[in-house]
């Protein structure tokens, strides 16, 4: 009789035993396994996602060079456990919906973390993603809109607005004086954020601004809120928008009359602020930040000077909290035997970090430093409020 060509029942099994076993180690994660432990030998996968083209690119830029300057310095002491660290760039435009799709990409890519963002309308459409696939992220973004996901696995590398606009708010009115204030911001999720921590911080301490002038992200042209602002002649006006939308509302309210100072968080004391708005007009802008300037500390000195060695250029907050940022992961992964999940996350909880913006201790919140400081716009530089 002829053989017959189907195979036999043993050799059916274990082909498909073969077959299971290699499309499981297919969908692993580079340093995971079952235990959810780096026992691997490759590259440790993270990704740091952040505007790279359009309005926002200059967030992106500081980003990815403060995470990359820690990066490579943990590389060159020879990674994590003999591994490397490979740090791969997207660019989500400053785009939510380019974000949630680059999420299910760095699923899909086996990517154990991510870095970013800074603008945290896009970390927030991204979230819910990264959250079902357990990959821990560290974000920029600093609204209080981050914090209400409640997601075990989004820390922030910053304060939130609440922080940033309390200690503004209490500068403004119970240091310097100031009643009558105007308000002026986006309606993007980082505006709305500002609007409402400074409104609320203003109205605890007895002050509701003379008028409130909301403007969309995409506006150019601000003479209509500019000309009510300038019509209840306030003493100072508050800022909520990124750099570049900020410095052109200064800019030409400069030009509409406007004498009074602005004042601000984060993106009011950075470089592309000042640019935009112009040096003149950018005078006397007051500032709560975590990070003043590059001679706040010993350890801010020597970060500057790394930053300047590897990018030619002058360090500011953003590349400080990336740096800050990447460094609590780096020692997470560390500490972990570079666990990756929910285990991962918990590592990074669990990290003590005292960093460029302070001491950060996480808690269940994802928040790990509360406190800023007032600086001021003197000669095109934020320098400390004395």
């Amino acid at each position: 009789m002829p053989r017959s060509s189907r195979p036999s029942a043993p050799r059916t099994a274990l082909a498909a035993a073969i077959a299971l076993a290699a499309a499981l180690t297919a969908c692993s994660a580079p340093g995971e396994s079952d235990s959810d432990t780096g026992s691997g030998s490759g590259p440790i996968k993270i990704a740091v996602v952040n505007a790279r083209s359009g309005q926002l690119s200059s967030l992106g830029d500081w980003e990815y060079k403060g995470a990359k300057l820690a990066i490579d310095e943990w590389n060159d002491k020879g990674g994590i456990n003999g591994r490397k660290i490979e740090l791969k760039s997207f660019d989500d435009q400053g785009d939510p919906t380019a974000g949630t799709n680059l999420a299910r990409k760095i699923d899909s890519e086996n990517y154990i973390a991510m870095i970013g963002t800074a603008e945290s309308a896009v970390t927030i459409a991204m979230a819910p993603v990264l959250r079902q696939a357990e990959i821990p992220n560290i974000t920029s973004g600093q609204s209080d809109g981050l914090v209400a996901l409640k997601s075990p696995f989004l820390f922030l590398n910053g304060p939130t607005s609440t922080t940033y606009d309390t200690t503004l708010a209490k500068y403004l009115i119970q240091d310097k004086g100031y009643k009558k204030i105007a308000m002026i911001t986006n309606n993007g999720s980082f505006g709305k954020g500002e609007h409402d921590a400074f409104a609320k911080a203003a109205k605890d301490l007895g002050v509701t601004p003379v008028t409130d002038q909301v403007v969309t992200t995409d506006q150019k042209e601000f003479s209509a809120a500019l000309t009510a602002i300038r019509s209840k002649k306030p003493e100072v006006v508050f800022i909520g928008s990124e750099e570049v939308e900020a410095g052109l509302i200064v800019k030409q309210a400069r030009e509409l009359g406007i004498t009074v100072p602005f004042a601000g968080a984060a993106p009011q004391g950075t470089p592309v602020f000042i640019d935009t708005a112009g040096k003149e007009a950018a005078e006397g802008t007051i500032v709560s930040s975590p990070y003043l300037s590059n001679d706040i500390s010993p350890a801010a000195q020597k970060f500057a000077a790394a930053y300047e060695a590897a990018y030619d250029e002058e360090a500011e907050l953003h590349g400080a909290k990336a740096y800050d940022g990447a460094t609590i992961l780096l020692t997470a992964l560390k500490n972990s035997d570079v666990a990756t999940g929910k285990k991962l996350a918990d590592a990074i909880r669990a990290t003590h970090h005292d960093g460029l913006l302070g001491q950060f201790r996480y808690g269940p919140d994802g928040v790990g430093i509360t406190r800023t400081t007032i600086g001021v716009i003197q000669d095109g530089k934020l320098v400390e409020q004395k």
